[in-house]
């Protein structure tokens, strides 16, 4: 990426008097961490974003002594930050140093400025990014020294009962979506309604659907999706889209999870059915045969299917809409 794009994205920041703090902290950043650490983020495929909401990418060094591994940070900024919402930030490394990821740490980060217990305080009218990120990389250079505690430890126990038997690497799982060894417990007020699948020339669509109350739950529902091998085989195994009201902020995203636009497509069906504090994931299984654009209009359809089987359609959601139980 070159270096003269973050240049140009913060030269039009600072046209609007609104967004002069943004600029003005993006350009602290730089300093801080070096002028290549800021960069524009570039979605994957064609996902599409709310405008309103400002978004790039810091690439970090953990602290010493693990100033060799980097990550991955997206930022984005409500229209209204700093005066009246904070940031939200998410974890867009897939590993950190050798290890892949868990939903946990992705949950860690993405409650950094939501737990008033483990995160960073936000206070009105204050830039906070840079608080974030530092504790970002603390949590991070935790769960990756524990990762190496535990990888040596094992080696360890392995040579002491197998001297001279050779270790097989572990295979690697192919997914969007990272698969933890040990996944955290589903939270327990999380119901999945899963659709009866749409089937056309040997192509399967299912859809699924859950209310969720903090954004921290999705990465951890969709790691329990991802390893279930009926799903991970998929062709394309969570495209997904979420909305998320947590106090006054809206907190939304979507993924196509191959399936270009295919995210965006969701994400617009739960605005137009003004539906809150919901999941909805689709897992297509490709038959061999391509559909064109009718496979849009079953990804919607399925999606819409596990909707009404959890009840979230039968009124707008208002606040904390949990759905019903069939």
């Amino acid at each position: 990426m070159q270096p003269g794009n973050i240049q140009e994205f913060i030269a039009d920041l600072l046209q609007n008097p609104d967004r002069e703090p943004v600029a003005s902290e993006i350009e602290v950043l730089q300093s801080i961490y070096g002028d290549d650490a800021i960069q524009l983020w570039v979605p994957s495929g064609n996902k599409h974003h709310d405008p309103s909401v400002t978004r790039y990418e810091a690439v970090l060094s953990l602290p010493s002594p693990h100033e060799d591994v980097s990550i991955r940070v997206l930022v984005s900024l409500p229209e209204n930050y700093p005066a009246a919402a904070p940031p939200q930030l998410q974890l867009l490394s897939r590993y950190v140093g050798a290890f892949g990821a868990d939903a946990g740490l992705f949950g860690e980060i993405l409650r950094t400025f939501i737990s008033s217990t483990s995160g960073v305080e936000w206070v009105p009218d204050a830039v906070c990014v840079f608080d974030g990120l530092q504790s970002v990389l603390e949590r991070c250079a935790a769960w990756y020294g524990d990762r190496l505690s535990a990888d040596a430890a094992g080696a360890m126990v392995r040579e002491d009962l197998h001297p001279e038997q050779e270790i097989a690497p572990a295979p690697q799982v192919s997914s969007t979506i990272p698969v933890a060894t040990e996944l955290p417990p589903m939270p327990e007020s999380i119901k999945l309604f899963v659709a009866e699948p749409i089937h056309d020339r040997k192509s399967a669509f299912v859809g699924r659907a859950c209310a969720i109350s903090d954004p921290s739950e999705v990465p951890i529902i969709l790691a329990h999706l991802v390893a279930d091998r009926r799903i991970s085989r998929a062709a394309h195994p969570v495209i997904n889209a979420w909305r998320c009201q947590v106090g006054s902020v809206l907190h939304q995203d979507n993924d196509d999870d191959g399936e270009t636009a295919a995210g965006g497509r969701l994400a617009h069906l739960l605005h137009i059915l003004e539906v809150n504090n919901v999941l909805v994931v689709v897992t297509r299984y490709f038959g061999g045969i391509h559909l064109g654009p009718d496979r849009f209009k079953h990804i919607n359809q399925a999606a819409r299917n596990a909707l009404d089987l959890g009840g979230f359609l039968d009124t707008p959601a208002k606040g904390t809409l949990r759905g019903r139980h069939r």
